[in-house]
């Protein structure tokens, strides 16, 4: 494994680990900010819990085990792939600046918003990073290629074995019996 990766991930993983914490020990802080986005998506995903703190600590939850995964580079990219689908509804319930009056604090969740979108971006190369190894789709071409190969030399080889059996045939087929 790379240094970079083996320092990037948990540098990563830490505002998750730290977040996530927060979100498990005080749920009622995040509560009012995540309402909005918390009601809709209870509403279509019936398995989730109804309680916005329940959301909220799940939400918690997820990020500080995925965070501790991809932290110690075990499953890193499931793991990253989990911390993404959970900060898409962070991020759209803790930074709306578009519904921010005052101009400053617009602006400061506007810098929120956009660092969340750039970490999201991070977490889906993160995701797709096959650590060096082949991907799941690569090697499954190739071994694919591979039989097909393996198909042609077999084909090739019973036919270069029948045409000599053939003649053999043949000839006996003429022989006085």
């Amino acid at each position: 494994m790379s240094v970079l990766r083996v320092l990037g991930r948990p540098m990563l993983a830490s505002m998750f680990l730290t977040g996530g914490m927060h979100s498990l020990r005080s749920p009622e802080e995040v509560a009012p900010a995540a309402e909005p986005v918390v009601r809709p998506v209870t509403e279509r995903v019936p398995p989730l819990p109804d309680r916005t703190e329940e959301l909220v600590r799940l939400n918690g939850a997820v990020q500080v085990g995925a965070g501790l995964l991809l932290a110690t580079g075990r499953m890193p990219r499931i793991a990253a792939f989990a911390i993404a689908a959970t900060l898409v509804p962070t991020t759209l319930a803790g930074h709306r600046f578009w519904e921010a009056d005052d101009p400053d604090e617009r602006a400061q969740q506007r810098v929120h918003f956009f660092k969340n979108l750039s970490m999201l971006g991070g977490l889906l190369i993160a995701a797709d990073d096959t650590a060096g190894d082949p991907s799941l789709l690569w090697r499954g071409r190739h071994a694919t290629h591979a039989l097909r190969r393996d198909a042609r030399l077999v084909r090739r080889s019973v036919r270069a074995g029948a045409r000599p059996a053939g003649a053999v045939g043949r000839v006996r087929a003429k022989l006085p019996v």
